[in-house]
């Protein structure tokens, strides 16, 4: 469109307040009149990771100074809820008869200062006789430790095989000149959000207001309902700005109830915070695969069978961890390949550590890594180039849907250019020369080369949006969304939308959201739904408010409703051939106050789920003597439709690929073997940081998807999926002729440093 916004490199409206003012988080609500007079929270947490509690002695904490109160489960006649997956496993908010993790709560205090409330912690001594512990997965299927005895054993959910089920073990793979299998550990990693948890409560009128750092308010809001038995409407749930959330802040935990709980039982305002140390040890894990791949194919490169089994670790409790391998790991197994023959299966176990939540690609990054991860396998068996061998399987570009081995459909897709883009521009030829050459003159320093191909599966999470845009007196307008922003950049994108719609400048356009009083209904933010689901309900609105304008307009000119046209570059409607006599936003919304309305139009939209794609290409730096590896440059092409921002896309793509970097090179939740976290700080726990990272190579590729009419898919976690199957690739291309063939994440020194030992050992 001449003269469209859409498309270009808008600078981000959100930057300017946080980078001089800074952001208004849940710690930060200071002049809030409800939380005048309120109590700090503060956690007793569970020391060991399994036993019975035999009693909580609270007497030595209750006359400390400060304190207002100290509450077991009992004290506050918490009752045990059944798990969402599994009706066999439940707990109470705060733990009971039992422990299942280290940092379990099991008793709260409040006081009036939050130091009063830590001292008063410490002297709350819980009687807890020890249990057997398991912690691997692995062991957890068939272990006669059983976290829940009425559930049988520690499967919290077992999946139905998805794809060919006609032929068992060795026999699948008959037909096949190659068969390759190897055992896969998706590790447990911390989502460490900048922004640990907060939350503030009070019962007001009746009614609970509660201030959260949530992904989703709405969900939040229906959540507390149906915990205190309440219709909706009697919970407002508020959310200032969120200072990240990667899947993790999705749904309340249980300190966010238990806040609210003390709220009613003391009647006055409650708030709580949690420590870097808790947020580590109790903000919900992601990833926790173990995964068996098998494949199957032809010596000269033609792949045909695939077989993907998956051990979910759930943790303590099925959350939605559980069911992340079987919904949305199993369905993508195929991954960007024409495989005629795949198997796939889960299971989900419970052991005692940390539950396993969302996290950022939830599923999807976990069905990339096992498959990418068996394609360079089978490369690896066969003698050929890994890009050729994938070439040579990709599904043929195509802009009609299609449908995989395991029955999961794509909607539109070119995998071949997404491939070819990221060598071209990686100069992968060359790069594979000068391998050769450090392979020749036996350089301790040797360059790895990974390639990864992906596709994922985006805005599958609540398809349904709404929006609502009013006019303001000033001819501005203020838009309503049910999305959740967290740093994405939603208040620019759905401005640009609105403003090329109406003509409304941007810098007059502001963005509602996280206040469930004055957004009615929405679905958050998660699964990379919020432009395609969110923005098409904003689009949709702003078109129609455009309609409901125009023929205000119709009628202060007395001319028929097709005979006026909206200036979007001066935001004025006149009729057509008369352009100097027009009415501007401001008059017309003047109008309809006089009228006793609002210029306004409110809308609701549904579209189905997309499929983002791309190809990555890193290169490492391994030194053989000491392991250490360094990414040297990493190249992206990421294809996520058509773009309304690059700048926003760009930005996403960065922080993709510098979490998937941190997974493949540094990154991982380790528990010892009695159940103690050993990554409980960041001093332990190996967060990346921009020193760590190069300065990342990105290849636009637009595939506009037919599945809404704005042509965009998610693009928040395309970055994590394609990123570390790649980086990991690498670093054990790095090493491949000293015959290492497989290198655990994260690839560590050490693990790097071993591998080659082993390897000249064999």
């Amino acid at each position: 469109m001449v003269g469209s916004i859409l498309g270009t490199r808008v600078v981000r409206k959100e930057d300017p307040k946080f980078l001089t003012s800074g952001g208004v988080y849940v710690d930060d609500l200071r002049e809030e009149a409800l939380l005048e007079g309120a109590g700090y929270a503060v956690f007793v947490r569970s020391p060991i990771a399994h036993g019975t509690v035999r009693s909580i002695e609270t007497d030595d904490a209750r006359p400390m100074p400060g304190v207002i109160g100290v509450f077991t489960a009992a004290d506050l006649h918490l009752e045990a809820m059944p798990a969402d997956y599994n009706r066999n496993m439940s707990t109470t908010l705060l733990a009971t008869d039992r422990v299942r993790f280290v940092g379990e709560p099991i008793a709260v205090v409040v006081a009036q200062t939050p130091s009063q409330a830590a001292d008063a912690a410490d002297a709350v001594y819980a009687e807890i006789d020890p249990l057997p512990i398991v912690v691997d997965p692995d062991e957890a299927r068939e272990s006669s430790t059983l976290l829940y005895e009425s559930n049988g054993s520690n499967v919290a959910f077992n999946s139905t095989a998805i794809g060919r089920r006609d032929l068992t073990g060795d026999e699948y793979f008959t037909e096949c000149e190659i068969v390759v299998s190897q055992r896969i550990v998706n590790q447990r990693v911390a989502p460490c959000p900048l922004e640990v948890r907060g939350v503030a409560a009070t019962w007001s009128d009746g009614r609970l207001v509660v201030w959260m750092s949530s992904q989703h308010a709405h969900g939040a809001r229906d959540a507390f309902a149906k915990m205190f038995d309440v219709e909706p409407d009697a919970v407002r749930v508020i959310t200032p700005d969120v200072g990240g959330g990667f899947g993790a802040k999705i749904s309340p935990y249980s300190e966010e109830y238990v806040v609210a709980h003390l709220s009613r039982h003391l009647d006055q305002p409650v708030r709580w915070l949690e420590t870097r140390s808790e947020s580590m040890m109790t903000l919900g894990h992601g990833r926790a695969q173990v995964q068996y791949v098998t494949i199957g194919g032809s010596r000269e490169g033609t792949v045909t069978h695939y077989r993907l089994d998956v051990i979910q670790d759930c943790g303590a409790f099925p959350l939605v961890g559980a069911v992340l391998a079987p919904y949305m790991t199993l369905p993508m197994a195929s991954g960007v390949y024409k495989i005629p023959n795949i198997e796939v299966r889960s299971i989900s176990v419970v052991t005692n550590t940390t539950p396993v939540v969302a996290y950022r690609g939830a599923g999807r990054p976990e069905a990339t890594a096992a498959i990418e991860r068996a394609m360079d396998l089978f490369a690896l068996e066969a003698g050929l180039d890994v890009a050729e061998l994938r070439r040579k399987n990709l599904i043929d570009p195509f802009d009609a849907p299609y449908t995989t081995a395991v029955d999961q459909t794509y909607d539109c897709g070119n995998y071949v250019g997404a491939l070819d883009a990221a060598l071209g521009a990686a100069g992968y030829d060359g790069l594979r020369a000068e391998q050769a050459e450090r392979r020749r003159s036996g350089d301790r320093l040797q360059i790895g080369i990974g390639v990864s191909a992906y596709v994922e599966i985006t805005g599958s999470i609540d398809s349904t949006e709404t929006a609502r845009i009013v006019i303001d007196g000033d001819g501005g307008a203020t838009v309503y969304t049910g999305i959740s922003p967290h740093g994405q950049g939603h208040d620019t994108a759905f401005s640009m939308l609105v403003s090329d719609r109406t003509g409304i400048p941007m810098d007059k356009i502001t963005l509602r959201w996280g206040d469930t009083d004055v957004v009615a209904a929405g679905g958050g933010t998660m699964g990379s739904r919020s432009l395609q689901h969110g923005g098409t309900a904003v689009d949709r609105t702003a078109v129609d408010l455009v309609d409901v304008a125009r023929s205000l307009a119709a009628r202060r000119f007395e001319a028929s409703e097709e005979d006026v046209v909206l200036d979007t570059e001066r935001g004025a409607f006149h009729v057509v051939g008369t352009p100097a006599v027009s009415t501007s936003w401001a008059e017309l919304s003047a109008a309809a106050t006089t009228d006793g309305t609002e210029l306004m139009q409110a809308s609701t939209t549904s579209s189905a789920a997309s499929f983002p794609f791309g190809a990555h290409v890193a290169v490492v730096h391994v030194d053989t003597e000491t392991g250490k590896t360094r990414l040297v440059r990493h190249v992206a092409c990421d294809d996520a439709g058509t773009m309304i921002n690059p700048l926003l896309v760009e930005g996403q793509e960065h922080g993709g690929i510098a979490q998937g970097a941190a997974q493949a090179l540094y990154e991982e939740v380790r528990f010892d073997e009695d159940g103690n976290p050993v990554t409980s700080n960041l001093a332990d726990y190996a967060i990346v940081s921009a020193a760590e990272l190069p300065s990342f190579e990105l290849v636009h590729l637009e595939t506009p998807t037919p599945i809404n009419p704005l042509g965009a898919k998610g693009i928040g976690e395309s970055g994590t999926i394609g990123a570390t199957p790649a980086i990991q690739s690498a670093v054990i291309d790095a090493v491949s002729h000293l015959g290492v063939k497989h290198i655990e994440m994260p690839t560590t020194p050490e693990r790097v440093w071993s591998a080659i030992r082993d390897a000249r050992r064999a």
